[in-house]
C-alpha cells in the first residue's frame, strides 16, 4: 500500500516555472506602460523596479538588460500580430472578409500595450541584434498583409490597383491610432478598429 505524500513547503519545477512567468509578466507589463508613456530612453530599469517594488537586480535575474525588456515587449506585440494573421488566413470566404478581420484585429492589438509599444518605439532603440530580429518579425507581419490584400485583389472580392501602396496605406492609417487613442475613452479600441477599417474597406470595394 502507497503512503500518502509528505507535505512539502518546496515548490515543483512546474510551481516554480508558473511562479517566474508570472513575474516576469508583471516586469514586462509595467516595462511597456512607461515606455509607452514616458518614452524608452527616459524610461530606466531603476523606475521600472521602483514601480513595482523590487530590485534592478532581480529584473536581470527574470528579463536581462533594458534592450533585451524592450526586445521582449516589442516581441510579444508583434506575436500577437502574427497569431490575428494565422487565424485570419484560416477564414473561409473571398479574401476581402479575411482583410478585413485581419485588419481589424491588427487595429485592436497596436492599441493594446504591447502593440503600441511596437508603433511608438522606433527599432533605432534596440542594440544591433536585437533591431535585426524585430525587423524579421515585423517583415513577417508586412507580408501577410500584403498577402491578404493580394488574395482580395486576385478573387475579385476588391479593386486594388496596387498592392504595395495600399498595404502601406492601411498600416500608416491603422498605426496613428496607437499614438492619440486614449485606453479610457469614449470608444473600445474594438469600435476604434472597426471603424477605421470601413472607412479603409469602402475605398478598395468594387463599384457596381
Amino acid at each position: 500500500m502507497d503512503r500518502p505524500a509528505t507535505p512539502t513547503p518546496f515548490r515543483n519545477a512546474t510551481e516554480r516555472e508558473q511562479e517566474r512567468a508570472t513575474k516576469r509578466d508583471a516586469v514586462l507589463r509595467a516595462a511597456v506602460r512607461m515606455f509607452n508613456q514616458r518614452g524608452y530612453h527616459t524610461t530606466s530599469l531603476d523606475d521600472v523596479a521602483a514601480s513595482l517594488g523590487i530590485s534592478k537586480p532581480l529584473i536581470y535575474h527574470y528579463l536581462g538588460t533594458k534592450d533585451q525588456v524592450l526586445f521582449e515587449c516589442l516581441r510579444r506585440g508583434l506575436d500577437r500580430l502574427r497569431q490575428a494573421a494565422v487565424e485570419a488566413a484560416g477564414l473561409p470566404g473571398p479574401g476581402l472578409e479575411r482583410l478585413k478581420v485581419f485588419l481589424r484585429r491588427y487595429g485592436e492589438v497596436i492599441m493594446d500595450d504591447f502593440g503600441r509599444c511596437v508603433i511608438r518605439t522606433g527599432d533605432e532603440a534596440l542594440a544591433p541584434e536585437s533591431r535585426a530580429r524585430f525587423r524579421a518579425l515585423k517583415r513577417e507581419i508586412d507580408q501577410a498583409l500584403r498577402r491578404f490584400v493580394q488574395e482580395a485583389a486576385d478573387d475579385g472580392s476588391a479593386s486594388i490597383s496596387d498592392v504595395k501602396l495600399t498595404s502601406f496605406a492601411f498600416v500608416g492609417a491603422l498605426s496613428w491610432s496607437a499614438r492619440w487613442q486614449e485606453p479610457e475613452g469614449a470608444l473600445a479600441a474594438s469600435e476604434i478598429a472597426a471603424r477605421i477599417v470601413d472607412i479603409l474597406i469602402r475605398g478598395i470595394e468594387p463599384q457596381v
